[in-house]
Parts: structure tokens; C-alpha cells; sequence
């Protein structure tokens, strides 16, 4: 009987132990899971961020917190003088002249120098390679001596222009200080110049534009082709543009355009009746002229860019109308 209360004494006192041990691990399993939550957490809110942070990233965040930001300075150190094209009718200039130059005029001029005007001289240099003097027109503009940029008003368009920030002394005398480029403004409607390259017969261009609009001859709108109210080598209206005499039921107008082109050496100097023609880059020209009644005679001269080798050909056109 002893031994069986010592048995049982042992396995209570057992028993007790292990639910002493199962009570003092819980607290430290819930502890160490409860830690590793937060440090989840904690990685997972910085990956957030990195990942944000990246997504709306841009070239000027990434300036901005490089340090890089910075205003644009306002002098560069350099003599220079730009000419931009705002539109068909306003240029833009803006310049840079070093205190230098400046002081280099005013120890040459003295005097002269103080009673001078500074001006920008606007030359018209269409068709025409520009070398100081022989602009086909100029104007000047008088500003003060602090501006250092202007809105220059040519009120025409399709011209080409170049620039002169200068001087004009007491006695009328003109002074270059700084050149700029030169720049051609576009014209204030559609180009007149027909590229010979693009024209194609009536018979293609009438199936380019039934393909294109879905129409073609058979087709009642197709059917303006025998009207004859498009022409080749393009729409320019579904309406005929000339108006017609309210007085009369038919009429016939008709004018006539002269096309020139050709092609030399990209250096080289070319004149047409006399005058002379800007090349394009790869040294082919394309002019357009109205073409009057009479003989018209149109000699074209080019001449080499040492000025050792010529060439002139002479189209004769004569019109007639009956």
C-alpha cells in the first residue's frame, strides 16, 4: 500500500513539473513569433516605400535629390548673338558681349564711342549668299545699352533675315560688333513651290484616291473625276476656287506658271535672269514663275566656287493665247 501511494505521489509530482515547463515556454514562443512579426513588417513597409519611390521616380526627382538643381546662368562668357524665328512675321534675338569688346571699341573710338547708337541692323538676305553688303534690304532698331535680347517685327513672311548688334556713329557711320546666323521664317499660307518628284498621271491619282477614300469612278462621289472638279496632283477643293460671273452661264479662264529647276555643285554661285538663287543643300534649285504672254527669257548661270569655271543655259519660253 506504501509503495503504491509513492507511485502515485510521483507521477502527480511528474505531472506538475511538465505543465511548470509547458507554461513557462508559451510565453517565450509568443514572444519570439510576435518579434519576427514585426520585423516583417518593418522589411515589408521599407520594401513599400523603395518600390513608391522608384515607381514615381523622374529625371527631375532624381536631380532634385542628387543636389544637381541649379538656375541657368545668366552670362556664359562668350561674344555671340542668336537668331531664332518665332513665326512668319517676328524674329527673336538674344546676345552675349563680353565687357571686353566693350572696353576694346571704347579705347579705339573715345569719344565717338559715347555719343554712339547701339543698334541691331535686320538685313534681308533672301537668295543671296550675305557677305556684309549687299543685303537686299536693312533696317535698324535702336536699344538700350542694357538689353541683351528683342523681339524683332520683319511684317513680311517666307524671307530670309541675318542680324547686327552694332554702332552707329555721329556721322552715320555703322559698326559691327557681333553677327548672328541666319534663319528663313515660313511663309503665312500653303508653299508654292511644286516638287516635280511628286507629280503622277491622273489615271494613278485618281486610283490613289478612290483607295484612299473609299470611292472610285463608278461611285456617285467618284463621279466628281468626270466633272472634272479634281485634278491631279492634288485636292485643293471639292469646289472649283475661281468664282464665277453672276452674269454669265459659261466662261473659261485660264492662266499659265513657269516651273524652273535644275541642280549643280552645292558651293556653287547661280543666278537666274541675273539674280542670285539659294541652293538647296545637295545643290538643286526649284523656282516658280508666272508666265505672262510674250517670250520670256530666263538664262541660268552658275559659276564654280574658285570662280575658274562657268556654266549658263538659257530657257526661251514663249506663250501665246488665242
Amino acid at each position: 500500500m506504501k509503495k503504491l501511494l509513492a507511485r502515485v505521489k510521483a507521477k502527480v509530482k511528474k505531472i506538475i513539473r511538465k505543465k511548470a515547463v509547458l507554461k513557462s515556454r508559451k510565453p517565450k514562443k509568443i514572444i519570439k513569433s510576435v518579434s519576427r512579426i514585426g520585423i516583417k513588417k518593418d522589411i515589408l513597409r521599407e520594401q513599400g516605400a523603395a518600390i513608391g519611390t522608384a515607381k514615381f521616380s523622374h529625371a527631375k526627382a532624381m536631380l532634385m535629390q542628387g543636389g544637381l538643381k541649379r538656375e541657368l546662368p545668366s552670362l556664359y562668357g562668350r561674344d555671340k548673338i542668336v537668331l531664332v524665328v518665332r513665326d512668319p512675321w517676328w524674329l527673336y534675338a538674344y546676345w552675349e558681349a563680353k565687357e571686353s569688346i566693350w572696353d576694346k571699341f571704347k579705347a579705339e573710338l573715345k569719344d565717338a564711342f559715347y555719343k554712339a547708337r547701339r543698334v541691331l541692323r535686320v538685313y534681308d538676305v533672301s537668295s543671296i549668299i550675305f557677305n556684309g553688303s549687299n543685303a537686299n534690304r536693312f533696317f535698324d532698331i535702336e536699344i538700350p545699352g542694357f538689353a541683351n535680347s528683342w523681339y524683332i517685327d520683319i511684317g513680311t513672311a517666307g524671307r530670309s533675315w541675318c542680324v547686327d548688334l552694332g554702332l552707329i556713329l555721329s556721322d552715320g557711320k555703322f559698326i559691327t560688333i557681333l553677327r548672328s546666323n541666319a534663319v528663313k521664317t515660313p511663309l503665312d499660307r500653303p508653299s508654292w513651290i511644286t516638287d516635280e518628284e511628286w507629280m503622277i498621271p491622273d489615271d494613278m491619282f485618281a486610283k490613289l484616291y478612290g483607295m484612299g477614300l473609299g470611292l472610285g469612278r463608278s461611285s456617285p462621289a467618284g463621279g466628281v473625276w468626270r466633272k472634272g472638279i479634281i485634278s491631279s496632283p492634288g485636292i485643293a477643293s471639292m469646289v472649283s476656287p475661281v468664282k464665277r460671273p453672276a452674269s454669265r452661264s459659261f466662261w473659261l479662264e485660264v492662266n499659265c506658271e513657269l516651273i524652273v529647276y535644275g541642280a549643280t555643285q552645292a558651293d556653287a554661285k547661280v543666278t537666274v535672269q541675273n539674280r542670285p538663287i539659294a541652293l538647296r543643300r545637295d545643290g538643286t534649285f526649284t523656282l516658280r514663275f508666272a508666265l505672262p504672254n510674250g517670250k520670256q527669257v530666263i538664262p541660268v548661270k552658275a559659276v564654280s566656287k574658285d570662280n575658274l569655271e562657268e556654266r549658263t543655259i538659257t530657257p526661251i519660253v514663249n506663250r501665246e493665247t488665242k
